[in-house]
């Protein structure tokens, strides 16, 4: 069982468990199994340079050469190392609070590595086995700050630039003072659109808010949206991979709402395909999918996970519910400057603003709700879940591909401890929002007995 990696890589608090000791002999005990030449870059965080510089000196005691892409997005590094590199490493805690702070180790193709890649990373950490090279043999770097640039003429190349142009929207982007600070208003603004920014300033201390893009964090954003007559709002997590929406009339638009929208245009232009999500997106996924020729399969949580199954099954699209949307063919990762391309593409081609673009998709409710519990819990607590709810005579049957997702004759659960943070979440889906709400605080309620029973 793996005792540091995650979901998807390294999260810990800087300088306190993420130390620039700790970082150094992580990166080296990779340099030690992959060599070559290793992409380096991270977001705005404050420890970001810190945990940076400690990486790539772990990286080139190991005989790695190292190209420094600076402060950027995620998907920029991932798409850089696909192209141009041998692997590559990403420091950032991506929504978590600033105080945060990760390492993401990706392959030759910007995909997160195997879980046996972070298992042997993780037996040459912990039983002090990196390779040190001769000094003859220690690597060099040079700097690529010219992948920003090319990465936004990249996505440019994947919509209809004209017809966004001519719609001539009216945008405001809330970037949480995070690395989409140095992509999407400048992608914007070169479709046309005319950009209102607010939080895009890079500041690793988040002070317009956290990083995560929830309804309770965005609040100025949907206020301004509206008060602006703006036609969309975006924002951004801390490192740039989700986009989440605001429609016309500042209400928030959860992520699998716009997943739907770019998977449904995904299988229209391509006369069907393969699509690939986890067990926590909605079922509107599957009615989109019946209606179009399209395929789906689930995954567990984790954009690695899904990215990975997307390259070895050939997919066409995927993406999980957060608003974090993958296109295979450009960068095997969520891709928050293309999401929101996309989905700008999709109202100027429609010629409808979003909300009724929203209201045409299959109608399901949502609710998330999230408990803490200690890291260490988390495994007895998870078996203690699964034991009641296979006891319960009302649940019509469980999946436990990733926690467990609890079916009903009036819609689903979704229990299961997140790979990132000391806490649980919860997830559910019904026909209308009273029983998703009902069904989400049920699932609550069995993780606090569990816990109680532990504890």
């Amino acid at each position: 069982m793996k005792k540091l990696f995650g979901t998807f890589g390294v999260r810990r608090i800087a300088n306190k468990q993420l130390t620039p000791e700790f970082a150094s002999k992580l990166s080296a005990a990779f340099g030690s199994l992959i060599g070559g030449k290793v992409a380096v870059g991270g977001d705005t965080r404050t420890s970001t340079p810190m945990i940076k510089h400690a990486v790539i000196a772990g990286l080139l005691s190991s005989g790695c050469d190292v190209v420094d892409l600076g402060i950027l997005p995620t998907p920029t590094v991932q798409y850089a190392v696909r192209k141009y590199y041998d692997a590559g490493v990403i420091i950032t805690a991506s929504h978590n609070p600033p105080e945060y702070n990760g390492i993401k180790f990706v392959d030759e193709h910007g995909i997160g590595v195997k879980e046996e890649i972070e298992e042997k990373i993780e037996k040459i950490f912990f039983e002090e086995k990196v390779e040190r090279v001769p000094w003859e043999n220690i690597g060099s770097t040079t700097r690529n700050r010219r992948i920003i640039r090319e990465y936004i003429d990249e996505v440019i190349k994947r919509v209809d630039a004209d017809i966004i142009r001519e719609a001539n929207f009216t945008v405001v982007v809330d970037c949480g003072s995070g690395a989409a600070s140095y992509t999407t208003p400048y992608l914007l603004r070169e479709l046309g659109c005319e950009v209102l920014s607010l939080n895009c300033q890079p500041d690793g201390f988040f002070p317009g808010r956290n990083p995560e893009p929830t309804p309770e964090n965005l609040k100025d954003l949907m206020n301004t949206v509206k008060a602006s007559g703006a036609d969309l709002g975006i924002a951004h997590d801390g490192d740039a991979d989700r986009t989440i929406c605001i429609d016309e009339k500042g209400e928030f638009i959860f992520g699998d709402k716009t997943f739907a929208l770019v998977e449904k245009k995904m299988l229209k232009e391509n006369k069907g395909g393969l699509i690939v999500t986890t067990v926590a997106t909605t079922s509107a996924i599957y009615d989109i999918a019946r209606e179009n020729n399209g395929k789906v399969i689930t995954t567990p949580v984790g954009d690695l996970i899904v990215a990975r199954t997307l390259k070895e099954k050939k997919g066409l699209f995927g993406g999980e519910e957060n608003g974090g949307l993958i296109f295979p063919d450009f960068v095997y990762g969520r891709d928050g400057a293309l999401s929101a391309a996309k989905i700008l593409e999709i109202m100027a081609e429609e010629g409808k603003p979003i909300s009724k673009l929203v209201a045409e998709l299959p109608k399901y409710y949502s609710e998330k709700m999230k408990i803490g519990c200690p890291d260490e819990l988390k495994p007895k607590v998870m078996a203690t879940i699964q034991e009641k709810v296979e006891k319960d005579p009302k649940i019509d049957r469980i999946d436990t591909t990733d926690g467990v997702k609890i079916f009903k004759e009036d819609g689903w659960v979704i229990i299961r401890p997140s790979g990132t943070e000391p806490i649980f979440r919860c997830f559910a889906e019904a026909k209308s929002q009273e029983k998703a709400t009902q069904m989400a605080k049920w699932g609550i309620s069995i993780v606090k007995k569990s816990i109680n029973e532990i504890s």
